[in-house]
């Protein structure tokens, strides 16, 4: 794993934080208002990758990466689903765990076939 988000191969990050010229990068208006200068805003902006992400969030970013799903709060998911017609959440791996109850009616019906 990477530690230093500029060695991130299409990471905006050289432009945004050390200045570097790249012509795929339209400075957002959000990157804008962190300073009215270019030094002050790309320290700003260096700043921000400071300190690393906590455990839980990070797991979660991870997920959302590995099935190439979106990843937001529930508001967003509702707006996602109405955009595409899909389902957007995050899904644990494997398949679904049967509930008790259709696990206990299971082995209610085996206990009552006629041998």
């Amino acid at each position: 794993m990477l530690s230093d988000p500029g060695e991130y191969r299409w990471s905006s990050y050289r432009n945004n934080a050390l200045g570097q010229p790249d012509a795929l990068v339209t400075p957002h208006p959000l990157y804008l208002a962190l300073a009215s200068d270019g030094e002050t805003r790309r320290a700003t902006y260096r700043a921000l990758f400071q300190s690393a992400l906590a455990d839980a969030p990070l797991a979660e970013l991870r997920m959302a990466l590995n099935q190439d799903q979106p990843i937001g709060n529930d508001r967003f998911y509702t707006q996602i689903e109405a955009t595409t017609g899909q389902r957007r959440e995050l899904r644990k791996r494997g398949r679904p765990r049967k509930k008790l109850e259709e696990e206990s009616a299971a082995s209610d019906e085996q206990r009552n076939l006629p041998l």
